[in-house]
Parts: structure tokens; sequence; C-alpha cells
């Protein structure tokens, strides 16, 4: 990572989820963040330079991966550099006096509403009503002294912008974890005896078992498979892209297999070299 003060991209303003997993990845005093209010917007931010690094979401313990986010990041050549595992938590929260029993409406993005529609369904009362940001739903409620309005956000939010919480944790699972990329316009630099983390995209060839014999070889290898998912590839019917995430003992075997794989695939892209990530705990309920 550069010794210069980061300029970091995220989507959503201070306070969302994207803002807190940023800066638990980069720890510098004075890192400067870039809003984005779309997931592409923060891709050309990082492409262009305006950021030196962005933060993005791809995956949900919940509602599953975000696979047009794996597909910007191909689309872009920017490089995967690391990755954050957090716990979310959703709060409810509103002006100061409101109380569950005044909110008529409570704002906050999609994927928010969708992790608490559980609480939700105890207080009928309430229209739902999506956003594109949690932080920006809580922003809008303060800056505008909306009454009668909530917002589904993270308690950074609530200290951010002064708003109480009605009611902490309403996501209905609690192991709701997702999990953030790091990317740049640079490879990660890694240590050569430690795990390395890739991911990696390639197209299969379209005839039985090509998969198979993708796959087989990295298992005697020692290769942790740990995502797999596709996309059709556009202009071929009934073809694939696939998206792998895997976990080499070492950067001298993620080398020799990812060659490997190069030379057996027509279409092979290495989007990321980095160390694997750690599930944190994020205890502020």
């Amino acid at each position: 990572m550069s010794t210069s003060t980061p300029v970091v991209a995220i989507q959503g303003i201070r306070g969302s989820f994207h803002h807190e997993a940023a800066e638990i990845f980069f720890r510098e005093a004075g890192t400067e963040y870039i809003p984005c209010l779309g997931f592409k917007e923060l891709v050309i931010a990082v492409k262009e330079g305006h950021a030196g690094f962005g933060v993005m979401a791809v995956e949900n313990s919940l509602v599953g991966g975000m696979l047009p986010n794996f597909s910007l990041i191909r689309e872009a050549s920017l490089h995967i550099r690391g990755e954050v595992y957090m716990r979310i938590t959703q709060n409810l929260m509103a002006l100061p006096g409101e109380r569950i029993e005044t909110i008529r409406e409570v704002h906050s993005h999609p994927m928010a509403i969708m992790q608490a529609e559980g609480f939700f369904e105890a207080h009928p009362h309430i229209r739902l009503i999506e956003s594109a940001d949690t932080a920006i739903s809580a922003r809008m409620i303060a800056t505008d002294r909306l009454k009668g309005v909530g917002a589904i956000a993270s308690i950074s939010a609530s200290g951010i912008y002064a708003l109480p919480v009605l009611a902490a944790s309403i996501e209905t699972h609690r192991e709701n974890f997702t999990r953030f990329l790091v990317l740049g316009k640079t490879p990660a630099s890694l240590e050569s005896d430690r795990a390395v983390k890739a991911s990696l995209a390639f197209v299969a060839p379209h005839k039985p078992g090509s998969l198979v014999d993708i796959l087989q070889p990295l298992a005697g290898a020692g290769v942790n498979l740990s995502m797999l998912q596709s996309l059709p590839l556009v202009g071929r019917s009934w073809e694939y892209i696939f998206h792998a995430d895997m976990v080499f003992p070492d950067f001298r075997v993620a080398r020799e297999m990812t060659d490997d794989l190069r030379a057996r695939l027509e279409q092979f892209w290495v989007m990321g070299m980095y160390p694997p990530g750690k599930g944190i705990e994020n205890t502020a309920t």
C-alpha cells in the first residue's frame, strides 16, 4: 500500500457500511473518501485515477453474490488487492423524540430492507421505501428534520447524523456477513510464504465434463475453492463465464496453478491475488 494518505472510493457516504469496511482496511489517519452512489461510478473513480482505491461489496451470507460487481471489476481491468468480511448490524433510527409507534415510513437501501423484513412484520403500519444508500437515508432525515420517518442504517450513521436508535440489531439473522473487496489499478504486494487468495474468471469449453477437467488438478495441489458462480456469456447462447475464488498454500503454488489454467483456457483472467481476509465481528450494535 502507498505511504501517502489513501483516497478511497466507496459506495454511499460517511456512515455507510462501505465506509465502515474501508476504515477497517485503511487504518491511516486522514484517509479521504470519495462517495459514489453506484458501483459503476465507484469503478470509474478508481479506473480514471480520481481515487487510488475502491471498496466494493460483492457477497452477502444471506442474499448471496453480487455477480454484476465482479463483471464491473473484470471489464475495468482493476486489481483486487484485499478483502474485508464484516458482520452487518441493521438499526432503526429517527429524530429525537420519535418512537416506533410514531414512525409511518422507513427508508433504506434495498438490501438493508431485505435483511430486516422480519422485524417489520410486527409493525405493519410502517411503509418500507427503498433508497440509494443506508447512510443517505439517515442524513436526509437529519438534514430535513423529517418527522415520522425512520432509516435502517449502521450505528456509525446514528452517531454521525445524531439520530437515536429506536431498535438495535433488527436484522432477521445475526449471521449476516458481507464481503467487501478492495480495488486498485496495481496488484497487491504478497509475501511468498503466506497463503494467497486469487479471484479468477474463465470461460469453460462448451462440452461435457469441461468444468471438472479444469478444477480437478487444483484439489491435488491443496487448493481450496471458496466460491464458484457463473454468468451468461453475452453473445454466446448457453455458454457461461465462471468467477472463482481459490485459496492457495503460498504464492509459488498460486503462480504455478494460474499459469497452468492460463495455458489450458482460451479466456482466463486473474482479477487479483491478495492475502485472505478474516471475519470481522462488528460489535457495534
